[in-house]
């Protein structure tokens, strides 16, 4: 089969994907599968080789990604009940003042969507916001804006949020390196987009607290964990990620530190530890049973499933095109194009997020598109850790009426169509373009 219509095809195979996610409103789920066995059957694939692919796809990628955010899923729903988030809010705002609440609201949504979901991490703490708001008489916008970006910037920079744990997997990335660029680049990010956009933005759009949302304080059944621990806890999973990688630099091979390291630091035994960490001092300790922290637990793997799923599905997309030599051809054109990698990465995740709104599944989708370029042109190291920056940035510009956090913070912030376009679409731009200048300025030093 000619290369032009290898290329047909693959361009038919994602105009599909994204009409039968927007248009049908077939799960996407579902929709990548079916996608994947047309995309294979239309390309002469042998039947039998298209069933082993899909399997290959499925079962690589899962055996990486389902560990990961399922550990991180039930890490977050313990801190979640322990009233872990509201402490780490109300400790930086009493610590810096409410003449900082702006900076302490952006770093407490920066630490907290680590180990919490997005849209979780802003219910739980958008009360805070309205009681600033409501005591200051500012514009919601000023105290929420910050909030939003601290969240946003970490579900689509750092690991183990969902996003960046498929990309990285897809395209065989370094955890260690995703964490330190998605640090580098989220931090200015929570920056430019939170405390500063929220200055501007609040001057020119008013909000209060909606009627509608009488929203009274959570009630905890038990006193909230200490600051300290909550920080801890949060922290322990990336610092000995970020051992790992950087012991693999400074000490030799067979050196024990580096072989503890290597095994400490492995993804899968760090978050396994912060998970039981959060098991004995925000459960058992504070004097949750054992049953509750298991119901507890079990309650976090609920959403995580769907995600954990359309990753999966993301990886025999993934695998489809690269088995049925779509993918060396999509690798070839895109090695010919005069852009750096990192820039065609963003675009091409941009390009996807605009047209079917999520930001997790435009990186699964956008991963898999680019992973053939990776292998063409021999990427390796570190700057694969930028590379699934550079997908993150693109997969969190220009969100819309087709994001369902487009909805959620219009909803909250009593805000009309025009000017959660003016807000929350600016910030999560604003965050994706800071995300882009960071991972090509450090491009240019690790190339």
């Amino acid at each position: 089969m000619s290369d032009q219509m290898l290329i047909l095809i693959a361009l038919a195979g994602i105009f599909l994907l994204l009409f039968l996610v927007i248009r049908t409103k077939l799960h996407a789920f579902v929709a990548l599968l079916l996608v994947s066995l047309i995309v294979g059957i239309l390309t002469g694939m042998p039947l039998g080789d298209v069933i082993d692919t899909m399997e290959q796809g499925m079962g690589g990628t899962l055996g990486f990604v389902a560990v990961v955010v399922g550990l991180g899923a039930m890490f977050g729903q313990m801190l979640e009940v322990s009233g872990g988030a509201d402490r780490l809010a109300r400790t930086m705002i009493n610590k810096l003042g409410e003449d900082k609440a702006q900076w302490s609201l952006g770093i407490t949504g920066f630490l907290v969507a680590i180990p919490v979901f997005f849209d979780v991490g802003f219910i739980i703490l958008v009360p805070i916001v309205y009681g600033l708001a409501k005591k200051t008489g500012k514009s919601l916008l000023y105290y929420g804006i910050p909030l939003l970006a601290g969240l946003a910037v970490t579900h689509s920079f750092i690991p183990p949020t969902p996003g960046p744990i498929a990309v990285a997997d897809l395209i065989g990335a370094d955890l260690g390196w995703v964490i330190l660029f998605g640090a580098l680049a989220g931090v200015p990010s929570m920056i430019i987009a939170g405390p500063l956009f929220a200055r501007f933005i609040s001057k020119r759009i008013h909000v209060v607290v909606p009627d509608y949302m009488n929203m009274e304080e959570v009630d905890y059944d038990r006193e909230l964990p200490s600051f300290a621990l909550i920080a801890s806890i949060i922290l322990t999973p990336l610092v000995l990620i970020l051992c790992n990688t950087f012991s693999d630099f400074f000490l030799e091979e067979g050196h024990i530190v580096r072989d503890i390291f290597t095994f400490l630091g492995h993804p899968f035994v760090a978050l396994t530890i912060a998970t039981i960490l959060t098991f004995i001092f925000l459960g058992t300790k504070r004097g949750y049973t054992r049953q509750e922290v298991q119901d507890i637990a079990n309650k976090g793997l609920e959403p995580a499933g769907i995600i954990i799923l359309v990753t999966g599905a993301g990886g025999v997309f993934k695998e489809m095109l690269i088995e049925s030599g779509v993918g060396d051809v999509i690798g070839n054109m895109m090695a010919g194009s005069n852009l750096p990698p990192i820039l065609l990465a963003f675009l091409i995740a941009a390009a996807v997020r605009v047209a079917q709104g999520s930001s997790t599944v435009s990186m699964v989708t956008a991963a898999g598109l680019v992973s053939p370029l990776i292998d063409i042109l021999s990427l390796e190291g570190p700057v694969l850790g930028l590379m699934v920056i550079a997908v993150a940035s693109g997969a969190t510009v220009l969100s819309h009426v087709n994001d369902s956090g487009f909805w959620l913070v219009g909803r909250y912030f009593g805000l009309d169509v025009k000017n959660t376009l003016k807000s929350w679409t600016i910030m999560e731009t604003l965050i994706g373009l800071v995300g882009l200048a960071v991972a090509l300025i450090l491009g240019i030093f690790i190339s």
